[in-house]
């Protein structure tokens, strides 16, 4: 510890998310014809409170006298102040319960509301200082007791000396009456808290702003649950990842900006700076170029299946973890295959489009049913798979072709080649990866080798077709139609034309890179991939991780956890074990894992150490990366 503070908590918006008073109008309200205007009446004149506007006795007064409030009402948000804990205190509750004859609870607030959560973080209830309410035979609420000093102005104060307690006495807490124990000396720092609510007059009074509980902790020198505070660590989405994402990552407490659009590569390199996890989907690229000028980064996450748009050598010769969604939109992409195979077979885009036109054109001719026709997967991981399955439902016969040995499901069957696939198929179906070596994987000469009149289907990648030779093939007759979502060249954002040698030729249908495009997909995705990038964040996870080793980790409780990555070269784990001993370090657990480039090395450690004694562990030889977890 840096020095044996005593800590003081302001209780609303600090210890909790909520304002008391607030959470009560909701209650006892619940149903009244006025209670959006009561309740907004009480908003206000807690804003005058908090930013010192309003002598906070008058406006606690006139709040109470606005509420119909009884017993029951009280007990019932008592009952669920726990769930109401501040995300960052609820990740930190080990310092709250380990340093408990250090702290304070210092509210204008409630002791029926603030005992359950006193008694959650181990704190005595004569170290509880708040108000008192007083009822009535009915168990109607009356008031507060007026003996109380914090039922009126300038009570804080008033409690935190009549305490005197051991100095530095360090107030926390988000409004102004927080910041008058500080000005009125009874206090020797103030730290406002910002997490919940920020208050400009209150944050300009402060010796220190705390955006959470892991900055406070770090301000004042105190390990914490975590090693760096995790506000600091910037988080950049790019290409409108799905808020669930932004949101899951906001409530762990990271600093997340979003971006709408792709950057080119200046412009990345530029939005790098400084940032410490990168999150995109498909337009972006990152190259060499862009890693080696984001000294800072740590992860990135691809939000999406594909990841070739990511220099993965580079980013693992840097220690730069990257993490994709494999699984999350197979369906989407499965459904879409189907749907459009179904309109290739039934000429439905050209009909519809004709009747557009006002052209009428009822005939069967041309028009076939999927029913015992053959499909041929092109790539049977997890999306060519399911879509085999749903075929075979369909009354599709399915056939496949894939480099990996895959286990054929259901009556699908497995072709040598992909020349033989194509040969026995009425629909083609492409799922491979990015890889460069599928680059017009089909061309001219494998087109030629499609049976007459067959159906083309790419829900892969843009370069996976020999756009060109499509055209002609398709132009010539030999193609029976074909439907494309993936090309060459993509518009950067919607606001950019886009043009290819399919557009106006008949039976095809063109769509814009949509197949993982779903509400559901987008979400799902978000939700893995922010999680993904939780579990390396915080406890050094790289379960699918796709350029680094895998291990799969568990919180770290009671220890200090360090993360070394590093170039896969002898002598490294041992020169870091002798380092860790030289540091007086006690080793708990260690995991080595490595593949042909790289290592990685977890080793939880007791608690007590001389944080000095880890500077020489970075520069074990082949270091690419150091963290330290708390």
């Amino acid at each position: 510890m840096a020095d044996p503070a005593t800590y003081v908590f302001d209780f609303d918006s600090t210890l909790v998310r909520i304002e008391t008073l607030e959470a009560l109008a909701d209650i006892a309200l619940a149903g009244a014809p006025d209670a959006g205007a009561v309740r907004a009446e009480i908003v206000r004149l807690t804003d005058q409170a908090m930013t010192g506007d309003m002598p906070f006795g008058e406006a606690l007064r006139r709040r109470l006298e606005l509420l119909p409030l009884t017993r029951s009402h009280v007990a019932e948000l008592a009952g669920r102040i726990l769930d109401e804990g501040t995300p960052s205190v609820r990740r930190n509750l080990r310092f709250f319960r380990e340093n408990a004859d250090r702290i304070v609870i210092l509210s204008g607030g409630f002791r029926e509301i603030i005992a359950p959560l006193a008694e959650h973080l181990h704190i005595a209830p004569d170290r509880v200082l708040c108000n008192d309410l007083t009822y009535d035979a009915e168990g109607r609420v009356t008031g507060v007791d007026a003996d109380n000093p914090l039922a009126h102005a300038g009570g804080k104060s008033v409690a935190v000396r009549a305490l005197a307690l051991p100095a530095p006495v360090v107030m926390v807490g988000d409004g102004w009456t927080d910041a008058e124990v500080r000005l009125s000396g009874a206090a020797d720092r103030f730290h406002a808290f910002t997490e919940i609510v920020r208050r400009d007059r209150v944050v300009a009074a402060a010796d220190v702003v705390s955006p959470s509980m892991d900055e406070f902790l770090h301000a004042e020198g105190l390990a914490g649950r975590w090693s760096y505070p995790r506000a600091r660590i910037r988080i950049l989405l790019l290409e409108n990842i799905h808020p669930a994402a932004v949101e899951r990552l906001h409530e762990a407490g990271y600093s997340v900006e979003t971006l709408k659009g792709a950057l080119d590569e200046d412009a990345l390199i530029e939005a790098l700076q400084g940032v410490h996890v990168l999150g995109l989907r498909s337009k972006n690229q990152v190259s060499a170029r862009v890693l080696e000028a984001a000294p800072r980064l740590m992860a990135i996450a691809a939000f999406c299946i594909g990841t070739n748009q990511i220099d993965l050598e580079a980013a693992a010769a840097r220690g730069v973890a990257v993490f994709n969604a494999p699984y999350s939109n197979t369906r989407s992409v499965v459904e879409l295959a189907v749907g459009l195979t179904i309109a290739l077979m039934r000429d439905v885009a050209d009909k519809s489009a004709a009747m557009h036109r006002g052209e009428w054109n009822k005939s069967a001719t041309g028009s076939r049913e999927l029913r015992g026709k053959t499909l041929g997967i092109v790539g049977y991981g997890a999306i060519g798979s399911q879509l085999s399955v749903l075929a075979e439902g369909l009354g599709m016969r399915v056939i496949f072709h894939d480099l990996t040995e895959r286990l054929a499901l259901g009556n699908a069957r497995r072709m040598a080649s992909l020349d033989a696939l194509l040969a026995e198929s009425d629909v083609v179906s492409l799922h491979v990866d990015g890889r460069t070596d599928n680059t017009a994987l089909i061309d001219a000469a494998r087109l030629a080798k499609m049976k007459p009149g067959a159906l083309l289907v790419n829900l892969s990648r843009g370069h996976v077709v020999d756009i060109g030779a499509l055209a002609q093939a398709l132009g010539a007759g030999r193609i029976g139609g074909a439907a494309i979502d993936v090309f060459p060249d993509e518009p950067a954002t919607n606001a950019d034309p886009f043009d290819s040698p399919l557009r106006g030729l008949p039976n095809v249908i063109l769509t814009p890179h949509i197949g993982g495009s779903t509400e559901e997909a987008q979400e799902a995705i978000g939700e893995f991939a922010a999680e993904r990038l939780l579990a390396y964040l915080n406890r050094g996870d790289t379960t699918f991780c796709v350029n680094l080793p895998n291990v799969q980790l568990a919180e770290v409780t009671g220890a200090h956890r360090i993360l070394h990555i590093h170039r896969n070269q002898p002598g490294v784990l041992a020169e870091l074990n002798r380092e860790l001993a030289a540091a007086g370090l006690n080793i708990l657990g260690q995991h080595l894992k490595t593949d042909e480039r790289t290592g990685y090395v977890i080793t939880d450690v007791d608690r007590d150490y001389d944080p000095d004694a880890l500077r020489a562990l970075k520069s074990v030889a082949g270091t690419l990366r150091f963290r330290m977890l708390h």
